[in-house]
Order: C-alpha cells, then structure tokens, then sequence
C-alpha cells in the first residue's frame, strides 16, 4: 500500500491537480500513519469529536443519523480518496453528527489536524481545493435535506432512478446497495420503497430484475 499512496491521493479532490510526485514530497515532511479496520468495524459514533484528519486510501464507510425513536437514515457511503468529514476537523464545535462504520475493509491516512493546516496554509491550490471540498459537502447536505424532508416516498426513489441512471449513463441501472441500505438512505421502511418499486413497474416505468432496474418510461414515475 505504501508504495502506491501518492497515485491513490492523486485521485482525491483534496489534492486535485497535483501529481504523485508533488503529493509525495508534501508528505515527506507531513507525520501520518496508516490504520486497518475490518469489515463492520464502528469508526466513530455520533456525538464524539472529530480528532483526526483521516483519509480513505481503500475501502467504504457508512454514515447514518439516528433519531431519538432509533430510526436510522443513511447520509452518505465514504470511498476512497475521500476526506472524512472536513467540515469537522476545524469546527469549534466538531463533534460527529453521525455515526460511521466499515462496510468493507478499509485502509485509512491519519494525520493530525494541524498537520493538515500547515499543508493548507502552505499551499494555495491545496487550501482553494479543501474550500471547494466544503462547498460541495454544502451543496450534497441541501439536497439530502431536501429529498429527506420535502420529497415523498414516490418522489424519492424516481429521484433516485433518474439520477442514477444519469451517472451510469444508461437505461438501465445497476444498484450496488440492498433495498434495506436504499430504504435506510431514503429514511423510509423497506415495505414502503419495495410497494413503490412494484407499483413504477406495474404502471409501465420500470422493468426490474433483481439488481437491474431499467427505466423503461421516466415520464410513468411523476
């Protein structure tokens, strides 16, 4: 792993614009260590501070918001050369609104966060691409809000539809998640999506083999 580091963080939109090269000498005089976690392992729980500046080498993280009755929704799957939760590690009050967890084995670059800073304050393209990194995370957070809050359980998951279908560029979509993680990132039942899924396929929507789903007529899912 160590060896290919600096062509993993090169894909990162933190170091955007940057060759392995230029990534390697920046670290060179950056303290960091490599951590392991398992499969199913809990990296943080809600409501405990964010300490480190961790990026995810290999691997995919999970975070999910609970509410006080225990219902949990997903926010977001972490994969690599993510930062994990830049908008915390400087915050004064920085601690996790979500809970975290491995949903593979994952392989993580920890720094402190004053080591990150003195790379920041350093470099200008580096410091405009972590500015770019918040507005983003800004934007994403609307939108979950937005479809979490004001979207119904319909309007959820033909958003979810189009827009996947958007990013693979194709009709017809395959779902790398379990109808109950779609459930939980919707914050719905999963009675409720697999109602819905049936209900766009009956009407002409969609076609639906196992974890293929073809858009057959967007228009059938308003």
């Amino acid at each position: 792993m160590e060896g290919s580091i600096y062509q993993i963080l090169q894909t990162s939109p933190l170091f955007e614009g940057f060759s392995a090269r230029e990534i390697e000498e920046m670290l060179s005089s950056t303290e960091y260590r490599i951590v392991e976690y398992p499969a199913k392992e809990i990296y943080t729980l809600a409501g405990l501070p964010c300490r480190y500046a961790d990026f995810i080498l290999s691997g995919e993280l999970i975070s999910r918001m609970t509410g006080l009755s225990g219902k949990q929704v997903q926010i977001d799957r972490l994969k690599a050369c993510m930062l994990i939760a830049p908008a915390f590690i400087f915050a004064e009050n920085n601690a996790m609104p979500v809970s975290v967890e491995t949903a593979k084995p994952t392989t993580i670059l920890r720094m402190k966060p004053s080591e990150l800073k003195r790379l920041i304050d350093e470099n200008e393209h580096l410091r405009m691409n972590f500015i770019r990194r918040l507005s983003s995370i800004d934007v994403f957070l609307t939108q979950k809000l937005r479809m979490l809050s004001l979207f119904t359980v319909r309007e959820k998951v033909a958003y979810f539809l189009i827009k996947a279908a958007k990013e693979q560029q194709s009709r017809i979509i395959k779902l790398d998640k379990s109808r109950q993680e779609l459930a939980d990132m919707f914050g719905i039942q999963k009675f409720s999506l697999l109602r819905c899924l049936s209900e766009f396929e009956a009407n002409g929507a969609i076609k639906i083999d196992g974890k293929m789903i073809t858009i057959l007529n967007s228009d059938k899912m308003k």
